[in-house]
């Protein structure tokens, strides 16, 4: 686990040679194809990536059976299975269950961004917070994406997303778990990261990549595909609604906003293992090492984590 540009792609490869594992892709732009550029979309083997065409929606709920599917195929190769991604809320429904909400609906999806067409977002806010006040207290007016699905969810069920949350959830994981996260320990690291990164998606023809999605004709910026981090931004600018800096601009921001929306995840998470970076992707500091004095001694990542798993075998 991690935020977004922190090493976990290459921390969890090295990982999967070492343990004989295969990777499983906890991402959600990852899921799509023909995302590849702007998601990072990594080329060593995992599951669950390129599973779905961008005109489709997939939820948690789908990414938990998918998840279950795969960890009982790789198990039975007698290979062990490690999950991968910044997608938090897919950790979340795979590993402490989730309460089965209705499937996305495209014509509901419609009506919905009509209103905000018409009326703006901060009128859908409104209209949530009389159906469901506690939702809309924990979403932004200007959170489009979220404040589309939870009115979705009262006009398709009947019921709102909090009283949904507050049901019984599915079966949560019964077997045990390590969660590891790994991220610099200066966010300013991360930031430039960021920059760099997405620089580089440019020069190797992100927006080229967008314009290939938009030409298909088929795809519109309401779907969760074409809403990923980047390509919002990208698609944006292809529709004359602000210049390539902007864009690119306004991609880096909303990337470091991910980024801290993942560690406010992060730091919820029970019993969650951290590796802390610096700049150059050595350990800084790690509670894997607490209560042993050779694994303080340990910089690299992919070492420390697998003396550690030497001593606390799962």
């Amino acid at each position: 686990m991690g935020p977004t540009a922190s090493g976990k792609t290459d921390l969890a490869i090295g990982l999967a040679d070492a343990l004989n594992g295969e990777l499983i892709s906890v991402d959600s732009a990852l899921v799509y194809r023909g995302l590849d550029i702007g998601s990072a979309k990594p080329r060593y083997p995992h599951h669950l990536i390129d599973i779905c065409d961008p005109r489709d929606a997939y939820s948690a709920a789908r990414f938990a059976e998918d998840a279950r599917a795969a960890m009982e195929q790789i198990r039975s190769r007698g290979r062990r299975p490690i999950l991968v991604g910044g997608t938090m809320l897919y950790y979340s429904a795979l590993v402490q269950g989730f309460a089965a909400m209705p499937d996305a609906d495209l014509q509901v999806r419609a009506a919905i961004a009509s209103l905000a067409a018409r009326d703006g977002w901060p009128a859908v806010h409104r209209e949530l917070a009389r159906v469901d006040p506690d939702a809309a207290a924990r979403i932004h007016p200007n959170h489009s994406q979220r404040l589309s699905r939870a009115l979705e969810v009262y006009r398709l069920s009947g019921k709102t997303m909090t009283e949904l949350h507050g049901q019984t959830p599915d079966a949560s994981l019964d077997e045990e778990v390590l969660a590891v996260a790994i991220a610099p320990a200066e966010r300013r690291v991360l930031h430039q990261r960021i920059a760099t990164r997405f620089g580089q998606m440019m020069e190797a023809g992100f927006l080229d990549e967008v314009q290939a999605l938009r030409a298909r004709g088929d795809l519109h910026g309401d779907l969760p595909s074409v809403r990923a981090v980047g390509y919002r931004q990208l698609w944006a600018h292809l529709e004359g609604e602000c210049n390539l800096d902007e864009a690119q601009e306004l991609a880096i921001v909303a990337t470091r906003q991910l980024a801290k929306r993942q560690f406010t995840w992060l730091r919820k998470w029970p019993d969650l293992h951290w590796i802390h970076t610096d700049g150059s992707g050595g350990v800084v500091d790690s509670d894997l090492a607490l209560n042993d004095p050779d694994l303080l001694k340990i910089t690299d990542p992919l070492n420390l984590l697998l003396n550690y798993l030497t001593y606390n075998p799962m």
